[in-house]
């Protein structure tokens, strides 16, 4: 029994970890407006790296789910 999963899921889903993994590299990866950088603590900087971090990550795998749904990174032989 074969499933078909239409490539509209893929591309969706792609979309969305693009979207949000901006958000989170854009909003939770950025200091506050009123705050010194003395005033960062480890703990902070540390949770902010984390976000910046991650959100990328979340935006190669989004582009990596669309580009692969797209047969854009087929080899060709």
């Amino acid at each position: 029994m074969n499933v078909v999963i239409p490539p509209l899921l893929f591309y969706v889903v792609g979309a969305l970890l693009v979207i949000f993994g901006a958000l989170r590299a854009a909003t939770l990866g950025r200091r506050k407006d009123g705050s010194e950088v003395s005033e960062d603590t480890p703990q902070q900087a540390k949770a902010r790296r984390r976000h910046v971090t991650f959100g990328l990550v979340w935006i190669v795998m989004g582009l990596f789910l669309i580009f692969s749904t797209a047969d854009i990174l087929r080899l060709r032989h």
